[in-house]
């Protein structure tokens, strides 16, 4: 049996808020949804599908999975996480490969933007 990794699902309040902001960020289009629900890509597609599925709570706590985008230029991506209502929670790192910073997406959900040497 061969598995594959088809998608990633995060919860929010505001599913269609927050997949905007996907959206915009990786250039993903939508793709057929159930109803509340909001898909990008589809599942035949090369990369994994992004799932944006409803729930009643807002996020507490730190997210325990967590998407990494790679940009060329780490101050230009921030700027875009943050012109798309996403923030910067303050935490970067520097290493010999390069920099990470720690970003959230409109509903707090952290996921880190790279840049590499």
């Amino acid at each position: 049996m061969r598995n594959r990794w088809s998608g990633v699902t995060i919860d929010c309040v505001d599913p269609r808020r927050v997949a905007l902001f996907w959206s915009e960020l990786l250039g993903r289009e939508e793709g057929h949804s159930e109803p509340g629900w909001v898909y990008l890509g589809d599942r035949s597609d090369v990369l994994p599908r992004l799932v944006f599925q409803p729930v009643s709570e807002p996020k507490q706590g730190k997210t325990r999975i967590h998407l990494d985008v790679s940009v060329e230029d780490i101050a230009a991506g921030m700027e875009e996480v943050v012109s798309l209502g996403g923030s910067f929670t303050g935490e970067r790192h520097d290493y010999e490969a390069g920099v990470v910073v720690v970003m959230a997406d409109p509903e707090g959900n952290e996921f880190c933007l790279a840049q590499y040497f």
